[in-house]
């Protein structure tokens, strides 16, 4: 913080030519993409949406926001390193996902904030209203789509004209490209690669995910907020969402993106990708921390016992953890979902909290493993 501090100050790290106040700017944009700060930040950012909500759903706030936005991204596209990276033609997309997300959620949360308000006054929800007003499909509906059709098909043509295609050379073994980049809706499970072992990362992570997504009616036996936008009526279910998405989701492509240069290192929006910026890797597995750190021994050569610590955290976690939450925070959950629907949501919940809490550990005590067994090819 006080070398953050410091930079700000004295102005450093920016362009020749800029004046304190754009060097400050962009090492403050530095230092907050930091994964640990960027990830902190925007889970304050969502919280904070969430509690004040009225007052972000309003009109001139996403007004404001944008046009903010707007005057920001104009003043860093001027940052030549900045431009290099947002002026790729593969990701152009990204911007335009980041604003759509941005905007959709917005409308979203207002209109759910609308029907709660409405909902209390004990008016009919604004989907409610619209479901009385009918329209015929043709020619309405469909004169619609062929506008929007022509709209976007001159909009695409457009793109390919004033926009290279990102095509690079046929791939050679002696030249790989550094950063070697999945696409960019792969981009989330490329960085999970980075914390989780690949069995994980690619396999039981992307299932757990299909599968909690088709068991959600069968889990959810709140029959409110169907239909029409609500917060009130389903708080747990849209801020689970929303974190599920717009942070590691969005915000992974995001990352991956913009934040991940060469050697897979991390670099600020304003920081010169220098490809001799290489991270230590000092990673090391929570049995090391056990018997080495804590204890002053050397780690057992048999695996069971050198990987007891990590063993016996995750049983704790996933077996002691659901019915004392159970019992204690989520007694009117248990009531509503009964026990067996309860500990299949639990179980799937507690898989979704490990990403941060990894990805945290990784940060900050540079935890690896909580269980390395390569003997066995387990490692978690």
């Amino acid at each position: 913080m006080n070398f953050a501090l410091a930079t700000l100050l004295s102005g450093g790290g920016g362009a020749v030519n800029d004046g304190p106040l754009a060097a400050g700017i962009k090492n403050f944009a530095n230092w907050l993409t930091e994964p640990t700060r960027y990830s902190v930040s925007s889970i304050l950012a969502i919280a904070a949406v969430f509690y004040f909500r009225k007052f972000f759903s309003k009109v001139w706030v996403i007004t404001v926001f944008f046009a903010l936005a707007t005057g920001l991204f104009v003043f860093a596209f001027q940052d030549p390193n900045f431009n290099a990276i947002i002026t790729k033609p593969d990701n152009v997309p990204i911007i335009i996902l980041f604003a759509t997300v941005i905007f959709f959620s917005w409308l979203s949360l207002r209109r759910a904030v609308i029907n709660d308000e409405r909902t209390k006054r004990g008016e009919p929800t604004l989907e409610g209203e619209l479901s009385k007003q009918k329209v015929f499909t043709w020619p309405d509906l469909v004169y619609i789509e062929l506008i929007c059709l022509v709209l976007f098909t001159a909009a695409l043509l457009v793109w390919s004209i004033m926009i290279t295609a990102p095509i690079e050379e046929p791939a050679a073994t002696a030249r790989t490209p550094n950063p070697s980049k999945a696409p960019w809706y792969f981009l989330g499970l490329q960085e999970l690669l980075v914390y989780f072992d690949p069995w994980i990362a690619g396999v039981l992570l992307p299932s757990f995910i299909i599968v909690g997504l088709c068991a959600i009616p069968y889990l959810d036996t709140n029959p409110k907020g169907n239909g029409y936008y609500t917060f009130d009526e389903r708080p747990f279910a849209v801020v689970f969402f929303w974190v599920g998405f717009v942070l590691f989701w969005v915000s992974f492509v995001i990352l991956g993106t913009f934040l991940r240069g060469p050697n897979w290192s991390f670099f600020g929006p304003f920081e010169f990708w220098d490809l001799h910026k290489l991270e230590p890797m000092v990673n090391v597995d929570l049995s090391t921390y056990f018997w080495v750190e804590l204890l002053g021994k050397p780690r057992p050569d048999e695996p069971l016992v050198r990987e007891a610590p990590g063993i016996i955290a995750l049983l704790g976690y996933f077996l002691v953890l659901p019915p004392l939450v159970g019992k204690t925070l989520m007694k009117k959950m248990v009531a509503e979902m009964g026990m067996v629907r309860f500990n299949v949501f639990m179980h799937l919940f507690l898989w979704f909290v490990l990403i941060p809490i990894k990805m945290g550990l990784r940060w900050t005590v540079n935890l690896k493993y909580f269980i390395g067994m390569p003997e066995f090819f387990f490692n978690v």
